[in-house]
């Protein structure tokens, strides 16, 4: 590579500087620049949203040297990655959490002053990317926080669902559901790599072979497949140069128009094979009271799992890694069961398309993952109908069921003669119609299995997984969940944080068992009345607000 003359380190350092500068009047001009050449508005014409936009862009740029350096330091040292495969992420808004982190909060604050704009209210604009139904999502969201504020390397997975959770009106004290369209205005924040597609098979049907080795083999002919495309968001850490990403996964068509059909008339089903595969990243969790529900979710499911696995495989190969080492580079947490189809998914990359043995691909997969579980209500653990799951993904029924024999060979050596153990335990439900029972799969592939309270995963043990337990007594521990302080402290409660900090100082923003630090001002009436004016404060916030 030729030596870059001075004037182009010149040229690239003083781009660096002005896409990277934190001063207040930097902050100023890259907003303007951004508005005029990015947003292609004169201040005259520019809407509340267009200067969010400019400010958010602003600061997407100066995240891109933390995100991209953290990316090139874990591919040098080939840095072992969590995973964590999550049908649900409730991120909230990046805007002000980004600013917060970057320690550009006030900065940010200052700068749009001086320019003559209200600060919250370009805050406002944001449109909250609704890509979660509660509390599993937004465990997820704190996950990914607080891994990149801990600098360990891992990427978030799920899908970019076009329609997240349903918009709220309130008319004449009810509640009116809208479509959510978070992306109608665009998302800043997101960069969009179709480079990094993969293909998903769905549906056909299996067929054996013996491989030039004389091995026998299976080989899986779908009826139809679908794109991957991968949509990058930096996830920055607090106060530190970490940003880790989240990788969400929208459904595409390969062949989005049909030319043949449309020339023959048929101007619908030129399109059909593209309505049909962006169905499956278009809303977050379809109605699955019929058959055809169940189906997109379990499409779903196995649509975001798969890209994620495939992508994983792309990564080793680029670290010049073996296969054989997937479980060093990767450790892939199950967010309850929505992802565990990863098992079979894993075994059948690993059997199928990299050759290896029956025992060293199950090996490595359970090296590999581990399970947390969100639920004690056993009708809430999800299972999958036989005829379904062999309909559309028939190789990894073949899969399941072989997985299940060894493991059922396994529990009759330990439990001789506990034939009703047996069925509790068996990956599939054959009390009446027939079912694979995904929490299960995940108990019996997984090396960790976790509940998200103490309470929670000792209740575990006793009820719904008992049977794992008394199996596997070594594999079960706890995790309590826990929230982000940056999110739902600093952000949403900015006198209180500042209170607290006066009196105990900030590092209980990372290390929130530091708020210990404040029992003793429980004794201190200074304290106490300043604790309650704020309490006051927040209180008639929330009264206006409910008024309005």
């Amino acid at each position: 590579m030729d030596t870059p003359s001075p004037v182009d380190v010149a040229v690239s350092t003083a781009l660096a500087k002005e896409r990277t500068a934190t001063d207040i009047e930097s902050i100023k001009r890259a907003f303007l620049n951004n508005l005029f050449y990015v947003q292609g508005k004169p201040v005259s014409l520019a809407t509340q949203h267009d200067y969010y936009m400019a400010l958010a862009y602003l600061v997407r740029d100066r995240m891109l040297h933390r995100w991209n350096g953290t990316a090139e330091s874990y591919t040098q040292h080939r840095a072992r990655t969590v995973c964590y495969l999550s049908a649900e992420f409730l991120m909230g808004p990046h805007l002000g959490n980004n600013l917060l982190n970057m320690g550009l909060y006030e900065p940010a604050r200052q700068a749009m002053e001086e320019l003559g704009l209200d600060f919250n209210e370009l805050l406002a604009q944001e449109e909250e990317p609704g890509l979660g139904n509660g509390g599993l999502g937004r465990l997820a969201a704190c996950y990914l926080d607080s891994l990149a504020s801990l600098e360990v390397p891992s990427v978030g997975y799920g899908i970019r669902y076009e329609f997240g959770i349903f918009e709220q009106d309130l008319r004449d004290g009810w509640q009116v559901e809208r479509t959510d369209k978070w992306l109608r205005y665009g998302n800043p924040w997101e960069v969009v790599r179709p480079e990094w597609s993969v293909e998903v098979k769905l549906g056909g049907y299996t067929e054996t072979y013996t491989d030039d080795q004389d091995r026998y083999r299976v080989r899986w002919v779908p009826d139809r497949e679908v794109l991957g495309v991968p949509y990058d968001t930096p996830i920055l850490g607090y106060q530190v140069n970490t940003a880790n990403t989240l990788r969400l996964w929208k459904a595409e068509a390969i062949e989005s128009f049909d030319f043949a059909v449309f020339n023959q008339g048929n101007y619908y089903g030129a399109v059909e094979q593209k309505v049909a595969s962006e169905n499956i990243s278009k809303v977050l969790y379809p109605n699955d009271e019929k058959t055809a529900g169940k189906q997109l979710r379990l499409e779903q499911q196995f649509f975001f799992v798969s890209c994620s696995l495939q992508d994983m495989f792309r990564i080793l190969k680029g670290q010049g890694m073996a296969v054989e080492q997937f479980h060093e580079k990767f450790a892939i947490q199950l967010n309850d069961t929505h992802p565990a189809i990863a098992a079979p998914e894993l075994m059948r990359l690993l059997l199928d398309e990299h050759g290896l043995d029956w025992s060293l691909a199950w090996e490595i997969t359970q090296k590999t993952l581990a399970y947390t579980n969100h639920t004690l209500l056993p009708e809430a653990l999800e299972k999958w109908p036989v005829s379904l799951f062999g309909q559309l993904l028939p190789r990894h029924l073949q899969i399941i069921y072989e997985i299940n024999n060894r493991f059922l060979d396994l529990v009759r050596m330990k439990f001789p003669k506990d034939a009703a153990r047996l069925a509790r335990m068996s990956l599939i439900d054959e009390s009446g119609d027939r079912y694979v029972r995904m929490a299960n799969l995940a108990c019996v592939s997984s090396h960790t299995i976790n509940g998200v309270a103490a309470l929670h995963s000792e209740l575990l043990k006793e009820t719904v997984l008992r049977d794992f337990y008394e199996l596997f007594p070594e594999r079960f521990c706890n995790k309590t969940n826990g929230v982000t302080p940056r999110r739902w402290m600093v952000l949403s409660n900015p006198r209180l944080s500042t209170l607290i900090t006066s009196r105990i100082g900030d590092r209980w923003i990372k290390h929130l068992d530091e708020l210990k630090a404040i029992e003793p001002l429980a004794d201190d009436a200074g304290f106490r009345a300043e604790w309650r004016a704020i309490k006051q404060a927040v209180k008639r916030e929330l009264a206006g607000r409910i008024h309005r």
